[in-house]
């Protein structure tokens, strides 16, 4: 059996993808390559390219993120609509620190 904080640690980082790839759109545009080796990089986990390619599409068709083509990349740009629900989450996760 794995330890309970390792579950938990995947459960955070996988099942809620979009809180981070929020989190490094608020910052500046990004294509989607460059998005997964971000999340390494600052987050210390490697998601599924095809896993952030269906965050990223299900973030677009909410109206969360944007499309941008920039030359021959497609870059995403956080909305305004993504801005207010990395807001909330923030807040749901600074409520959480109290436990």
């Amino acid at each position: 059996m794995r330890a309970p904080i390792e579950r938990l640690k995947k459960k955070v980082q996988k099942e809620n993808l979009w809180f981070f790839i929020s989190c490094l759109l608020e910052r500046k545009d990004m294509y989607g390559f460059e998005i997964r080796n971000a999340i390494k990089e600052e987050f210390g986990f490697l998601s599924g390219n095809v896993t952030a390619y269906k965050v990223l599409y299900l973030l677009e068709s909410g109206g969360y993120v944007t499309k941008i083509a920039k030359g021959n990349k497609t870059y995403y740009r956080i909305a305004d609509k993504g801005k207010d629900q990395l807001r909330m989450a923030r807040r749901f996760f600074a409520e959480m620190k109290k436990y």
